[in-house]
């Protein structure tokens, strides 16, 4: 996968319309932020050895352990994403190629931005995504604010264009939220605008409660992608 280190300052154009939409609220605009921070903390002594064991099992088939990816953040900012890698080397020209040759799959990506048979995914590669422990390091974009314990997926830049809506850039991008819950595989790129909204009309402390619980269930039987 390729890795890509945009300037700070790097937007995506978002509407003066889309600022003004931010919703007041106590536990919206400070009390999750503080939640966030606690519960990082808290998970780091646990986490970070398991992070660093996925990292070497990784770093066993080649390549780096790691990887950053840009995204579209609250605003339209582009930050980096940290994951575990789970891709092999030279993963864009082996997508290109695959979606070349395969008309069916050059749909499936251009309307799900996913694809059900990847062949860019090693074999431990798929394990870390049907576990979501790929999304471990995540927690540090948690901790320096680029993103939310709950909220929206995050959203590759070149996907802007694709997303019918704006309350994505209202909300910190979520390691696990509403859509990384659902039956994510049987929805397309343009269904996360409606889980968007509903995350966003039904924020508060119980929701995202029931969110990261929900978020364990999924982890436990292995329905990540």
């Amino acid at each position: 996968m390729t890795v890509h280190y945009p300037r700070l300052d790097t937007a995506v154009p978002v509407s003066p319309q889309t600022r003004l939409h931010r919703r007041s609220g106590l536990y919206r605009n400070i009390a999750k932020r503080l939640m966030d921070i606690v519960l990082v903390l808290l998970m780091l002594p646990v986490v970070l050895p398991v992070v660093l064991l996925l990292a070497l099992r990784v770093a066993i088939d080649g390549g780096q352990p790691f990887y950053l990816q840009d995204r579209i953040g609250r605003g339209g900012r582009v930050y980096r994403m940290w994951k575990l890698r789970t891709m092999v080397r030279d993963a864009d020209r082996k997508l290109a190629a695959h979606l070349d040759a395969n008309p069916a799959a050059r749909t499936e990506w251009d309307v799900n931005q996913k694809l059900s048979a990847d062949p860019r995914v090693t074999g431990f590669g798929n394990f870390l995504r049907r576990s979501s422990l790929d999304e471990l390091p995540q927690l540090w974009n948690v901790l320096t604010g680029d993103m939310s314990l709950v909220g929206p997926r995050p959203m590759m830049v070149d996907q802007a264009p694709l997303y019918p809506g704006h309350t994505y850039y209202t909300l910190r991008p979520g390691i696990t939220g509403s859509w990384q819950v659902s039956a994510r595989n049987a929805s397309t790129f343009a269904d996360r605008a409606q889980f968007d909204d509903d995350y966003d009309r039904r924020l508060s402390l119980p929701t995202d409660l029931r969110l990261l619980l929900a978020t364990v269930r999924v982890v436990l039987r292995g329905t990540g992608c």
